[in-house]
């Protein structure tokens, strides 16, 4: 019960430490829960005791008895989005979580671009949060919870988060992705939002996987999560990530995943797109939906110190393309107009969170008027020494008509690449890719080095991704 009590205060509730019922985060005063749906609650009582839970916006109670380890889980429904409410839980002693909304639920996960916070890193700003952060308001419907970084050889039941309000003071601390995925999700559905926050700067996406699907992929010594001695950097650990962060956060009813990870699987691009379908399904089964949407950020554009090297990174974002085609019920927010030569922290968060506030709006809230997947390069054919690209541009087309495009490369046979000129064909939409130097086209590349600057877009003001119509083996750097 001492050990029960320490994790209460961690949380940060504001229950009475003689309640006998005990709630592991995300659940405290200003939680959000997902709208129209079965929320999971759980916790910890009395062994054999009934433990009730009265919700405000319900004449009825629900009830469930703690096993003989004082364990219980039920099922409360949620109404439509609205709030405040207060919700009542007992097991003869009463505790009462306040100011509880009913809307959308996010979870947030990464590595530090997703954990860049609005205020900033250190000499890396936020383009335009300041007056974000000035403006914001406690009556603003969005709620934020962060969970504090921790590791674990297995998988937790507590982690310490708790539910904040709409304030600058938290505003500035949250996850600026996450956060601006929250204010034009609230905005367009005029609903409150809630976004849970857990990332890790420079981890890797084993770190944030469960040891049985992790141990599916032979490559991975897991036999450090059986021993005591002391582990180096555990946050790059495989599943170390999974035990504090996530675990203790199944199965909090949630409308959806956001993941901005990858960076530091970039040397292993063949390995990441093996391993994020593996996360994926891994995620859905503990939430025990199978579809749960999932929608991620393509790494963006960085010198790496060889900002010219044709492959690097751009190996990495193609291996996240084509998860697009790995992964049901994916969409992915493409960022190659953002990208920062210098800094592996582009400070254009604003146009992230948007893009994959976007991907939810159309995909699962029903908007119509907009396409917002970038173009997807589909098929080549050859007319001459022009090359003729088509694309998978859904409602939209490609963008923009009249201008030459730059980054494009061409090469023939001697696998020679060429600057080349591109233009969209008017009339039919190709886009046609050539060089004086070429006679005739066998490849073309676009953007397809650790650093470029985007050129091709969709009429919706979305970039297509760096591609490349060969598959010939590069240099990983």
């Amino acid at each position: 019960m001492k050990k029960l009590l320490l994790t209460l205060a961690l949380f940060g509730t504001a229950f009475s430490l003689q309640a006998k019922v005990v709630l592991p985060a995300p659940f405290s005063d200003n939680m959000v829960l997902q709208q129209q749906s079965e929320a999971r609650f759980w916790g910890t009582a009395s062994p054999g005791k009934k433990v009730t839970i009265r919700p405000s916006w319900s004449s009825q109670a629900i009830t469930t008895t703690a096993d003989r380890d004082g364990r219980w889980q039920t099922d409360v429904p949620t109404p439509k989005a609205g709030g405040p409410y207060t919700i009542e839980l007992s097991d003869g002693e009463s505790l009462t979580l306040r100011d509880v909304l009913i809307g959308e639920v996010w979870l947030c996960s990464g590595q530090s671009n997703m954990e860049m916070p609005m205020r900033g890193f250190n000499n890396q700003p936020v383009e335009g949060s300041t007056e974000v952060i000035v403006e914001a308001k406690a009556s603003t419907p969005i709620r934020i919870c962060s969970v504090k970084r921790a590791t674990a050889r297995t998988p937790q039941e507590s982690c310490s988060a708790e539910w904040l309000q709409n304030t600058p003071e938290a505003v500035a601390g949250a996850s600026a992705t996450a956060y601006y995925f929250a204010l034009n999700l609230q905005k367009v559905l005029d609903v409150p939002v809630g976004i849970i926050i857990t990332c890790w700067g420079g981890t890797p996406v084993e770190a944030w996987m469960d040891r049985e699907t992790i141990s599916e992929f032979k490559e991975f010594d897991l036999s450090f999560l059986d021993q005591t001695d002391e582990i180096k950097q555990p946050q790059r650990r495989p599943s170390m990530l999974y035990n504090a962060m996530i675990a203790p956060l199944v199965p909090y009813t949630i409308r959806g995943f956001l993941w901005y990870q990858g960076e530091a699987n970039r040397m292993n691009p063949t390995q990441y797109q093996q391993l994020m379908p593996a996360f994926v399904k891994m995620l859905r089964e503990r939430w025990g939906k199978e579809e749960l949407p999932f929608y991620y950020v393509q790494i963006a554009p960085f010198g790496y110190g060889e900002p010219d090297l044709m492959g690097g990174s751009a190996l990495q974002r193609e291996a996240q393309m084509r998860n697009l085609e790995d992964i049901p019920a994916s969409g992915m927010a493409v960022t190659m107009d953002i990208g920062d030569k210098g800094c592996i922290h582009p400070g254009k968060k604003a146009q992230v969170g948007q893009r994959l506030a976007w991907l939810a709006l159309v995909n699962d809230y029903g908007m119509k008027g907009l396409e917002p997947n970038g173009p997807i390069y589909e098929s080549m054919s050859v007319e001459g020494n022009r090359a003729c690209l088509t694309f998978r541009t859904g409602t939209s087309t490609l963008a923009p008509l009249g201008n030459e495009l730059a980054g494009f490369e061409v090469a023939g046979a001697d696998r020679v690449f060429h600057p080349a000129t591109a233009k969209i064909e008017q009339g039919k939409g190709r886009l046609i890719v050539y060089s004086n130097e070429v006679q005739e086209p066998v490849a073309v590349r676009y953007a397809f080095r650790n650093y470029a600057e985007a050129s091709l877009f969709n009429t919706s003001g979305i970039p297509a991704s760096s591609f490349r119509t060969d598959d010939w083996e590069l240099p990983v750097k």
